[in-house]
């Protein structure tokens, strides 16, 4: 007998109940009579927050290292780089005694202004789970538990504790589930965390389809899933739907609720889906219970020393690694020992982090006007106030700083309140007063770097690939993102050349917020929201559309430069390997991100028009030198989710592969064959078709007529015009419309049989 099998057949039922609860705001449930030890947890993801107290407070943490967020950590789609950055979070968890560390979160970035989007990766669900499984890798390296969150579909944060979430079954399986599902292809967290909202009419806590039958029986999880804080409704369903521990406890009430389940008696909560019967079994708890001590005994909590100086070297190396050069018009890098001025309150009081449950309490934060002085001459104007956004009285100073220096570089974005938890954006702009600042400084000098820290797209007027707008244009755009505690000496190591830009977007940033794919549903009525979009998000929607982004997803700029040739694809096990060369022959050593590309080579209604991700690598290469990569797309990566099918499946015929501007197309084999006969066929356009020959013949005889081998030209006989489906309705042949349907699938060499 197993050590858990045999603590089981010791515990009471209270006991067993017990486990399903914290026994305060950070610690599950122990039993010193059977020496089952608490595990103790503190937010994450981009560094820690650990209570002093038994409390919630958000500024009342010990400090800890701040590394990047994963809006920022996303862009340098370097997984073994998101794997260094959760083994030092790890690390420190080890110190602090932790046994789990909250994160990281791998929901989908469906709008710019979800005021979360700084915790989340990306847009795109592979980007989002690889660089998610990174992280878990990485902490689990060091023996704490990941707790992914939140499962599943939480994408604003206005109205998320009860909102209906309101989603197609495709574009729940191909975007906002596959996001996770691609994160536990690649990792195998400990823990999983239910988020608040429903989800087409049911609570994600208390949702068995979403908790039992594809986490676990579709996708083989074997971990705990335990609920955001406050999320449980009906705790005795959560049971049965496969929530085993409720956050923060409940001081006994949720316990109690789920003892009457086990005797029949009733619970105050009435049940929300007609297949929970309204009680539970022993076996059900036996099974959560189960599930809870391997989670307790797997979470190692022996404190373990680390060092955060080094900690911070790296966090400044991860913010380098990701940084996205958006423009440069040749003014970057800056020479060391320039003149330049450094305009803006965010180079003396930087914006590292957003707000809320993830925010940590740094060990020390770098300042870009120290990190700037490092390399040059540096004066500095404030320019504007953090605290006053609508106060312009400061331009003047800075503008007669800026005049004559060498270049000025302006740090901008948004203040701390407009990003947190708890609210979404209102609108993509920056203060008014910065973006007036920065006309007016390109205006008396045009060596302008615009440096843009902010956890989400904003508009950029004053960026030269905005449409519309004034005349004054930088020259050069870096987005910083929300760096963390070392972002300052990241962007002085990239504005002077000491490291070379290689972050690209894991985002589209539109061109205004009307572009956005989610505009007109979001974020809904407040008790409902509409994803009217389907699975036309982020990149998907500006190319079905033709809508110009401002920047598109996966756009960076190096002062390397690449070259790609030699783009070859061809089947390997039964999925396709693309191969290319890629040369450096720009003047410096730089890192590319190879990203390849596919789409379906026809235009036929449900094809998969625009360009999907289906993989990516980010290369190192010295001035002169190349490489041969070589990505392989498997079976998944070609297939779609078919509700007729009720799973992912692949459409057989050509497909383009793309690369570096470079493209192939290659011939796919199919699940099953295409229909080439539908219900939307006419009869005429089976003549020729020798598998349609006994049909034809079967329908020309309901209507008194014989087929000839060849229809006469011209032959205008009612019936050869109808589409088959208008047999039924229209020509009164006497079959139903499934008996029809068999008989368009012989003539398609379907055997259902």
């Amino acid at each position: 007998m197993s050590k858990i099998s045999e603590l089981l057949s010791r515990m009471t039922a209270e006991e067993k109940v017990g486990l399903l609860s914290g026994s305060d705001f950070w610690t599950t449930r122990g039993s010193e009579r059977l020496g089952i030890p608490a595990v103790s947890m503190a937010d994450g993801p981009h560094g820690l927050r650990k209570q002093k107290k038994n409390e919630l407070g958000i500024n009342r943490s010990h400090p800890s290292t701040c590394f990047p967020t994963a809006s920022l950590l996303a862009c340098s789609w370097d997984t073994k780089l998101a794997e260094k950055q959760g083994a030092a979070i790890g690390m420190e968890a080890r110190a602090f005694g932790l046994g789990c560390v909250l994160g990281p979160g791998a929901n989908i970035k469906r709008s710019p202004l979800c005021g979360r989007n700084f915790e989340y990766f990306s847009e795109e669900p592979l980007l989002s789970g690889k660089m998610a499984a990174g992280v878990i890798n990485g902490l689990q390296s060091q023996g704490v538990s990941a707790c992914l969150k939140h499962f599943a579909v939480n994408n604003q944060e206005d109205y998320r504790f009860w909102v209906d979430a309101r989603v197609s079954e495709r574009a729940l399986r191909e975007i906002y589930l596959a996001s996770f599902e691609y994160a536990l292809t690649y990792s195998k967290p400990k823990a999983m965390m239910c988020s608040y909202n429903k989800i087409n009419g049911v609570y994600a806590s208390e949702n068995r389809r979403l908790l039992t039958d594809i986490l676990r029986g579709e996708w083989g999880y074997e971990g705990i899933v335990m609920s955001d804080w406050g999320a449980v409704n009906n705790r005795a369903q959560g049971v049965w739907a496969g929530l085993d521990l409720e956050m923060p406890g409940s001081y006994g009430v949720n316990d109690a609720e789920i003892l009457k389940a086990v005797k029949g008696e009733k619970t105050y909560f009435a049940p929300t889906v007609p297949d929970f019967p309204g009680t539970l079994t022993v076996e059900e708890i036996d099974v959560c219970a189960e599930r809870m001590l391997r989670f307790v005994f797997d979470s190692k909590r022996a404190p373990v020393p680390c060092d955060c100086k080094a900690h911070h070297a790296l966090a400044r190396d991860v913010a380098a690694e990701c940084m996205v050069l958006l423009e440069n018009n040749g003014v970057l890098p800056l020479k060391k020992g320039a003149s330049v001025a450094v305009i803006g309150e965010m180079a003396v009081k930087p914006r590292i982090q957003g707000g809320g449950s993830s925010r940590v309490v740094p060990y020390e934060t770098d300042k870009p006007l120290d990190k700037i002085a490092e390399y040059a001459e540096a004066a500095y104007a404030a320019g504007y106030s953090l605290d006053r956004p609508g106060d312009v009285s400061l331009i003047a100073e800075a503008v007669e700083a800026a005049d004559g220096k060498d270049a000025v570089i302006i740090i901008a974005g948004l203040p701390d309140g407009d990003e947190s938890e708890g609210y979404d954006r209102k609108h993509l702009d920056i203060p008014y007063a910065q973006t007036k600042l920065i006309d007016e400084i390109i205006g008396v000098n045009p060596n302008t770097v615009v440096v843009v820290c902010a956890g989400a797209p904003v508009r950029m007027t004053f960026a030269r690939a905005f449409d519309g707008g004034g005349n004054n244009r930088a020259a050069a755009v870096l987005m910083a993102y929300l760096g963390g505690e070392a972002a300052g000496g990241a962007i002085a190591d990239l504005l002077f050349g000491v490291k070379n830009p290689c972050g690209k977007l894991a985002e589209t940033f539109p061109m205004r917020l009307s572009d956005a794919p989610s505009y007109p549903n979001f974020p809904g009525d407040g008790k409902t929201v509409n994803y009217g979009e389907g699975i036309l998000v982020g990149y998907r929607w500006y190319a079905e559309t033709g809508i110009a982004p401002l920047f598109p997803f996966g756009h960076g700029l190096s002062y390397a430069e690449f070259e790609y040739s030699g783009l070859t694809v061809a089947e390997k096990d039964g999925g396709v390997e693309a191969s290319v060369k890629v040369a450096n022959v720009g003047d410096c050593d730089g890192k590319e991100i190879v990203q390849v590309y596919i789409a379906e080579n026809n235009a036929r209604p449900g094809a998969r028009r625009h360009e999907e991700l289906k993989a990516f690598e980010k290369i190192a290469l010295k001035k002169g030198e190349s490489r041969t990569v070589t990505l392989t797309l498997d079976r998944r990566a070609f297939a779609r989710w078919d509700d007729n099918a009720g799973g992912f499946t692949v459409t057989g015929g050509e497909y383009v592969v793309r690369t570096g501007g470079l493209s192939r197309v290659i011939a796919v084999k199919g699940d099953k064959p295409n229909p080439k006969v539908t219900m939307y066929s006419d009869v005429n356009s089976l003549f020729g078709d020798p598998n349609a020959k006994e049909f034809l013949k079967e329908i020309a005889a309901r209507f008194g007529e014989e087929i000839p081998d060849v229809p006469a030209e011209n032959d205008c006989s009612d019936f050869r015009w109808y589409m088959l489906r208008n047999l039924v309705t229209m020509g009164g042949i006497g079959w139903t419309f499934e008996e029809l349907q068999e008989k368009i699938d012989k003539v398609n060499g379907f055997d259902y049989s």
